[in-house]
This record gives structure tokens, C-alpha cells and sequence, in this order.
């Protein structure tokens, strides 16, 4: 029997453990990068994508774990985020930090790639 059916109309439903596992099992699609290429190559982002939806099936049986799991997932993404992040910088930082003549157009093309840059770290 339903909570509505046991408890009347004007008393909300509490989910079950059915209802946990839809809600987890509903991930947002993939959106593509605005500016530019994914952050991550593609066998990695398919490698992390099978890796949350195995850690998501085993929330069920064992709820702590699979948050310890997710955890050290997403510490894995932030640390290579954060290494991306890093070589992407200093990509971008050499093409204006530099001494002798640097130009208005020098200055636009960093600041167009610093641009994308960060539309690629909104998208994820």
C-alpha cells in the first residue's frame, strides 16, 4: 500500500529505496564542450562514466561503500581536472608572459584561448 493510500492525500510520500535508486540512476546526458575539445580525451570519460554507473548499482546493497567509492572518483576527476587545468595555464600563460614585444593581437589570441578555456571548465 501506497503512503498516499495509508496516510491520506495532504501527507507527502517518503521515498523508498526503489525510488533512491531511480532518482541515483538519472544522470544528466553529456553536454559537449562550449569552447573547445572535452577536457578529458574520450576513453577516459567513458573509463569514469563506467565506473560511476558500476559504484551507482552497488549503492543498494552497500550504501557506504558506494559513497566511499563516488568519494575517491571524484577526487581522481578534480586531481586530473587540476593537472589539465595546470598545462593548459601554462600553455597560455607563455603566449603573453613573456619579455620583448608583445602585441594587442598577441594579447587578443591569449585572451580569446583563456575565453574558451574557461567555457570548456563551465561545461563539465
Amino acid at each position: 500500500m501506497a503512503n498516499e493510500e495509508r496516510l491520506g492525500p495532504n501527507v507527502p510520500r517518503q521515498p523508498d529505496r526503489a525510488d533512491e535508486v531511480q532518482t541515483l540512476a538519472e544522470a544528466p546526458p553529456a553536454r559537449p564542450p562550449v569552447g573547445g575539445e572535452a577536457l578529458f580525451p574520450g576513453a577516459d570519460i567513458t573509463r569514469l562514466r563506467n565506473q560511476w554507473t558500476e559504484i551507482q548499482s552497488g549503492f543498494v546493497d552497500e550504501p557506504k561503500s558506494a559513497v566511499k567509492r563516488a568519494d575517491a572518483l571524484v577526487g581522481e576527476v578534480l586531481k586530473n581536472l587540476s593537472d589539465t587545468f595546470t598545462r593548459e595555464r601554462g600553455k597560455l600563460e607563455s603566449q603573453w608572459d613573456r619579455d620583448g614585444d608583445v602585441t594587442t593581437e598577441d594579447f587578443r589570441v591569449a585572451f580569446r584561448r583563456y575565453r574558451a578555456f574557461f567555457d570548456r571548465l563551465l561545461s563539465i
